[in-house]
């Protein structure tokens, strides 16, 4: 007798279960994102359908919003992979309820309601703090450049944008000179009702390339007039003469909003993300973006925002050198707030003996900081930003594959950024919540 094999017949018909709760393990995450997304308060989301009272009906918004926070927490992002998944996938098949939605439409619904991720963070925030998740004895705040749905080679300087808009005006003056003179020997060889006279692409690729350069540069004069007139907002002075932009000035023409920012010894086209996040079980607190690369100035919003948050504040913050400033300390002490911000760029594997001896009056608040951070307190406390904000990032970036934003424009990232962190929080949540266990 030959060998013997298990049964194997791809075309035998089954009987799936009726019940799509068996489909599953029993604690598999897509359960639980549809038990937590069914508390969640969408009224906001179900408003703008509630108005609109003509035409099919929509999907339900509550599938929708799973479908879409799986997705990401899961790496799937794209509207297109989702609706592949929702046919190929028993784990989106189950959040679907039976529903196919096309990728237009789930495309459309997160388009349409971005703004209402904030609003969905924040519950899922509180959730988190409900379950112990988030005591806020320690914050580590840090920030990250992630890319902008933009090529950084699509971006030219204010004084590159000068120089080409002179050369594309002494192009296009030659080509319309050139245009005329074949009109005028067409016209003499066809006669001049022959034929229309019609405009050579040359000189239209020229004149709509000029337009953008055009708008590019006044758009840099005015955000620098606004920015002069801000200081001149704060300042007792008479008003100096008109700020002129620096030539190294950029700006990008596929996304304008967005920077190029240092990234690693090299430099991105993107935005700078903030999170700051409880050392107990690296729950997401606080999440900004921004269209500069300064952290430090981010501090006291990032604070601020924390509070508002969780109407709690933090015993201590944790940041790296890029958030240090005199401001910054002297902030932190005015809310009571322990600071672990070193002044200087902290070195691996080097470890200086604490300082001994009283602190003087005329001691700088610079030296203060490393003297305090020298000490074992200070050492331990500023020792858990590593292990607290630095893995998020990696987590976010290297397991959910989100690397890259998938709009343009700082609100629409910024929403997206909110989308991001809620399924961060989730995702903790999901892992380590004491209820849970």
């Amino acid at each position: 007798m030959g060998k013997t094999y298990r049964p194997y017949d791809p075309n035998q018909l089954i009987l799936l279960p009726p019940n799509m709760r068996e489909w599953l393990p029993a604690d598999h995450m897509a359960y639980f994102i549809s038990d937590v997304v069914d508390e969640l308060d969408i009224s906001g989301i179900e408003r703008v359908y509630e108005e609109e009272l003509r035409g099919y009906p929509p999907y339900h918004p509550r599938m929708m919003l799973k479908l879409l926070i799986y997705g990401y927490c899961n790496g799937v992002r794209s509207s297109r992979k989702i609706a592949q998944k929702v046919e190929e996938d028993i784990a989106f098949r189950y959040l679907a309820g039976g529903n196919m939605p096309k990728f237009r439409s789930i495309a459309e619904f997160r388009m349409r309601h971005l703004q209402e991720f904030k609003q969905l963070f924040l519950q899922v925030l509180q959730i988190c703090k409900h379950n112990g998740m988030a005591s806020l004895g320690h914050v580590a705040l840090d920030g990250t450049k992630i890319k902008a749905n933009a090529s950084k080679h699509k971006a030219m300087s204010y004084g590159h944008m000068k120089k080409e808009e002179e050369r594309l005006i002494k192009e296009i003056e030659t080509l319309v000179r050139e245009a005329e003179r074949l009109d005028q020997e067409e016209d003499k060889h066809y006669g001049k009702k022959r034929r229309e006279n019609t405009i050579p692409q040359e000189l239209l690729r020229r004149e709509e390339r000029l337009k953008k350069i055009r708008e590019a540069r006044q758009a840099i004069e005015q955000e620098t007039k606004e920015k002069e007139h801000s200081k001149d907002d704060h300042n007792c002075d008479p008003p100096s003469a008109p700020a002129v932009p620096a030539d190294k000035t950029q700006r990008n023409f596929t996304d304008p909003e967005s920077k190029i920012m240092p990234k690693e010894k090299t430099f991105i086209q993107g935005y700078n993300a903030q999170a700051a996040v409880d050392s107990d079980f690296q729950i997401i607190v606080a999440c900004d973006l921004v269209n500069h690369s300064s952290d430090s100035i981010q501090l006291s919003s990032m604070v601020n925002q924390v509070r508002s948050n969780t109407t709690q504040k933090p015993d201590g913050i944790s940041a790296d050198a890029g958030y240090f400033s005199k401001k910054n300390v002297l902030f932190l002490r005015s809310q009571h707030i322990a600071a672990y911000i070193p002044p200087d760029k902290q070195r691996h594997n080097i470890t200086a003996k604490c300082p001994r001896g009283p602190i003087t009056k005329d001691m700088s608040v610079a030296d203060r900081m490393r003297r305090w951070l020298l000490t074992k307190r200070g050492r331990a406390q500023y020792a858990l930003r590593k292990i607290t904000v630095e893995p998020v990032f990696g987590q976010i970036k290297r397991v959910m594959g989100f690397s890259e934003f998938s709009f343009r424009g700082l609100e629409k990232n910024r929403a997206e950024w909110d989308l991001v962190c809620l399924c961060h929080n989730l995702k903790k949540l999901y892992r380590y919540s004491p209820a849970k266990a």
